[in-house]
């Protein structure tokens, strides 16, 4: 709490553009993996591995780092995730290879790992400082719309480097990079929440446990975090080189916009719909993600890229909805001290979705034609999606009166 040049309520905006601007860079090698591999010759099963990386960084660091913000504060912490990120972009701009590429997109999910539960929580916090009657909504939905949204940002930002602009492998980089130690700067003025603990305290790893008082509903909201994730995890790592083999699109804008479509219509349907009870919420994900998900193989099948990205952008929806319920439960079931902990633990669930489907995927396309393996992939996220919020919504009468509690 010390330290800070600004008020809580312009922190709150400092550390909400920060969050997008972290997340953003995060998915700004999307359209460009197709530069990549045109560069160095290497298979579509090395793209899945480099986007996998980026994954693995990001559950490491929730499980090693993803908490200690709890007693370490939240600036601090938020300080060295945007650090890491600009690292990343370093290693970007100076090893361009194979193995370089592993390793920028580790240290790229390592920055998103220790943000992520961080700003989430640093939101709230600054929030109900600065308008300490107002509902915790509005908070949640400004973390949920710069978390997403970033992800949105990204792609539309590295398809208009590849397409417009000189050297887009060197450029989108370089930008980002000051734009991250800019943010990192703004950052180190905004007001401390957590008040530091008497006694120092020892560091463990993130506990891989839910809140104890309401197993069901959190491991409700955990799945849902997966498979929501995994939907993402599809868009971002093959959502290009679908376009090129599929649709014989080769426009790096077409593929920046399609990842960017399906993470913007996550963070606008949160926006647009945060009033409605949670229920209502759910069952919108539960039929945007069936719809979705159907459109999505027809489009694949046909193909039709009209078909394909306009379900993508209602799956999204559905996506974007099932994420914030799961977060905000999460939340709400939180032990008192421990919400940066129990939130760490969701996106640790939601980021291995991101991993380890797209990692399998990967290994699959070695030996198996792509259209059969993203129709079976496309099959089971809409399985997984359409459950989970059916779960979900089963057990949101039992969170609601915890959460406004």
């Amino acid at each position: 709490m010390s330290n800070a040049r600004i008020s809580h309520g312009a922190g709150f905006w400092v550390v909400a553009s920060a969050f997008l601007l972290v997340m953003a860079y995060a998915t700004v090698p999307t359209p460009l993996y197709p530069l990549y591999q045109q560069a160095d010759g290497f298979p579509v099963s090395v793209i899945t591995m480099i986007f996998a990386a980026f994954a693995v960084g990001v559950v490491l660091s929730l499980f090693l780092l993803g908490h200690v913000s709890d007693w370490m504060g939240r600036r601090r912490m938020l300080v060295i995730a945007i650090l890491i990120a600009a690292l990343s972009a370093v290693l970007f701009l100076l090893w361009h290879e194979v193995p370089g590429l592993l390793a920028a997109r580790l240290v790229n999910g390592a920055s998103v790992g220790i943000l992520t539960a961080t700003a989430t929580a640093h939101l709230g916090e600054l929030r109900a400082h600065a308008r300490p009657g107002e509902q915790v909504i509005v908070a949640a939905s400004v973390a949920g719309a710069a978390n997403l949204g970033g992800l949105a940002l990204g792609p539309l930002v590295g398809g208009l480097f590849a397409e417009f602009l000189p050297s887009p492998l060197v450029l989108p980089h370089a930008v980002f990079l000051v734009v991250l130690l800019a943010a990192a700067i703004a950052v180190a003025c905004v007001p401390e929440t957590v008040t530091p603990p008497d006694e120092p305290r020892r560091y463990r790893p993130q506990r891989i446990a839910a809140p104890p008082h309401s197993r069901t509903a959190f491991v409700a909201a955990g799945f849902g975090a997966f498979a929501g994730f995994a939907l993402f995890g599809l868009f971002t790592s093959l959502a290009p080189t679908i376009l090129v083999s599929t649709f014989d699109e080769h426009d790096h804008l077409v593929a920046g916009l399609t990842a960017c479509s399906v993470f913007a219509a996550a963070a606008a349907g949160q926006v647009a719909l945060a009033r409605l009870p949670r229920r209502a919420q759910l069952t919108i994900a539960a039929l945007c993600c069936a719809l979705g998900l159907v459109a999505v193989a027809a489009g694949t099948l046909v193909p039709s890229l009209a078909v394909f990205l306009g379900g993508g952008i209602v799956a999204g929806v559905g996506v974007g909805l099932l994420f914030k319920s799961s977060v905000a439960t999460a939340s709400a079931l939180a032990e008192p001290g421990r919400r940066g902990e129990t939130l760490a633990l969701i996106f640790l669930i939601a980021y291995c979705g991101l991993a380890l489907p797209v990692l399998a995927i990967g290994v699959i396309l070695t030996f198996a034609a792509q259209t059969p393996v993203l129709l079976v992939f496309i099959s089971v996220v809409l399985v997984a999606t359409v459950s989970a919020a059916v779960v979900m919504r089963r057990s949101a009468v039992e969170t609601t009166p915890r959460a406004q509690g």
